[in-house]
């Protein structure tokens, strides 16, 4: 019932910026934590970023502190992610996801099975040197 839908990605050069936007739609219950993760090719998935929406937290993997954030606007039913400085590691398929059981307060927020129980198709994200 809930619809997640991610848009923005793209093909950009070393140390350029996307924006990616995750839109929300037919929730049913409160949203906890959004959050989001990448999957390269030959990789695991692995979660990016995350946001609790009861105060606003905020959880990065160390690779992209201090060139990702993570905001939503709950107006819009929009999360997003601006990524700045892109790194060719930085490619992958970007997916949000949503916990709308607070499952991500006891599996922690990097747990995508435990603590995530929606999930949009993901969007796209390559960088050239």
């Amino acid at each position: 019932q809930v619809r997640l839908v991610e848009s923005g990605g793209g093909s950009v050069q070393a140390g350029g910026s996307l924006r990616l936007s995750c839109a929300a739609s037919g929730y049913t219950y409160s949203r906890y934590c959004m959050g989001w993760f990448r999957q390269a090719p030959g990789k695991e998935r692995e979660g990016v970023a995350a946001i609790y929406t009861g105060d606003g937290r905020t959880y990065y993997a160390d690779s992209v502190k201090g060139r990702f954030t993570i905001s939503q606007d709950n107006a819009k039913n929009t999360l997003y992610l601006q990524m700045n400085n892109l790194k060719p590691d930085d490619a992958a398929m970007y997916y949000c996801a949503a916990d709308t059981r607070g499952t991500t307060m006891i599996a922690g927020w990097e747990d995508p099975v435990a603590g995530y129980d929606y999930w949009g198709q993901g969007t796209q994200v390559t960088v050239s040197s």
